[in-house]
């Protein structure tokens, strides 16, 4: 945790949040299971990948890190950090170096929710959006090492998360895809477009939508700033689809989740500093 976590109850400031956050990372490349799982609440939730099953509490983190994290070398490219309240969003690629000696690139977008408390600050919800498939993909076209490690993955799965969590882990593999994605580039189309009948025909009627995120606001009030929007990265997981966006002199990432079924949007929560909540 932060070395001088801020006082029970407060928020912390964005440079003690960012300071709890990278010790993740640093955990990770050091191959400290102890100080990983320190960084946790004990009713800390991690979905890796957006989608699968959640992992809940210190022995399942516990059977995560001995599957995901202790056979790999594991290396963050980071490019931007968010933080917004007790949220860091990371938009970052992750590198992975398989015991095989195959690498993967996985492009991906990490939410940490920090919970504040009378020992200081810690992790309670750690959520990675990135697209299982695609990695599958990537590590069956790696040729031979990319074989034999697709071949060790799943008897390692079995052996520390079971049936159930192998399976739990294969719900990774469904989710929006390509069609998650048409929707928001069509969503986000018409929000530079500024077209109000059409963009809500892809909202659902009771839609959320908060922005920036936490403060809720009526579509109309998206329209204006959105003029010389663009955007780059785009991830389907699960039913939510994040993307990298830009307006200009803000920078940031914007989580749509689609209804169950729809190919409507039910949420959307945009995270981007220097970004003030807007009034209706």
């Amino acid at each position: 945790m932060a070395d001088q976590p801020p006082h029970p109850g407060v928020t912390p400031g964005r440079a003690d949040l960012l300071a709890l956050v990278e010790q993740s990372p640093a955990a990770v490349a050091a191959h400290d299971r102890d100080r990983w799982l320190g960084l946790f609440t004990e009713d800390a939730v991690v979905n890796d990948p957006v989608g699968s099953v959640p992992h809940v509490g210190p022995d399942a983190l516990g059977r995560f890190y001995d599957t995901f994290i202790a056979p790999n070398s594991i290396a963050f490219r980071v490019e931007r950090d968010l933080v917004c309240g007790g949220t860091v969003v990371r938009d970052l690629s992750i590198e992975t170096t398989m015991p095989s000696g195959v690498v993967l690139e996985i492009p991906m977008h990490l939410r940490y929710d920090v919970r504040s408390g009378e020992s200081g600050s810690a992790i309670a919800g750690l959520f990675a959006h990135w697209q299982l498939p695609s990695m599958v993909l990537q590590l069956l076209r790696s040729g031979r090492p990319g074989l034999v490690a697709a071949g060790s993955l799943g008897p390692l799965m079995l052996r520390t998360l079971g049936l159930r969590g192998t399976l739990g882990f294969s719900r990774g593999f469904f989710g929006t895809g390509a069609r998650g994605r048409r929707t928001v580039t069509g969503f986000l189309e018409s929000l530079r477009a500024g077209g109000g009948r059409s963009l809500t025909s892809v909202l659902t009627p009771d839609a959320r939508l908060e922005y920036p995120a936490g403060t809720p606001v009526e579509s109309a009030v998206l329209l204006d700033p959105a003029r010389n929007m663009q955007w780059g990265k785009m991830i389907s997981a699960g039913r939510t689809v994040s993307v990298s966006i830009d307006r200009g002199d803000l920078a940031g990432v914007a989580f749509f989740e689609l209804a169950a079924g729809s190919r409507r949007i039910a949420h959307v929560r945009w995270y981007s500093e220097g970004l003030h909540p807007l009034s209706n």
